[in-house]
């Protein structure tokens, strides 16, 4: 009766609703079922809560108290199955040290890349609506 009580009450700290929307993008997926969104919502949250752990053990070694790129970096080469996967997302080392602003830096954080036609990237999922019809007053 315990288990009972604590499988009902998992409640992901993510907006479920968003992660069915990022997990839609991909146009083979019609329907995302209930207990799939669950566990791809918790799932990420556990990713990124050991990626943030991992990062800020980095910037801890080296004396940081804000944990930026560069040390993320280095969290994700040192573990080989994250380093696989995500290592070509992020952008390249000469683009976070060469002084550029920072909200240069994260309009574009991936390299582009040419991608087949009629997919759609997610960094234009998180960018502002266009809104057709309307005129400029």
């Amino acid at each position: 009766m315990a288990e009972e009580d604590t499988t009902s009450t998992i409640r992901p700290d993510f907006p479920t609703g968003r992660v069915k929307k990022i997990m839609k993008l991909d146009r083979d997926i019609n329907k995302v079922n209930s207990e799939a969104l669950l566990l791809v919502t918790c799932s990420t949250q556990l990713f990124l809560e050991f990626l943030a752990g991992r990062s800020a053990q980095v910037a801890a070694e080296k004396k940081r108290k804000t944990v930026k790129l560069d040390q993320m970096r280095i969290a994700i080469k040192r573990h080989r199955p994250t380093s696989d996967f995500l290592l070509d997302s992020l952008p390249a080392p000469a683009q976070s040290a060469n002084g550029e602003p920072a909200n240069k830096v994260r309009s574009r954080p991936v390299a582009e890349k040419p991608v087949p036609a009629g997919t759609r990237r997610i960094d234009d999922f998180f960018g502002k609506p266009i809104i057709s019809g309307q005129h400029a007053a």
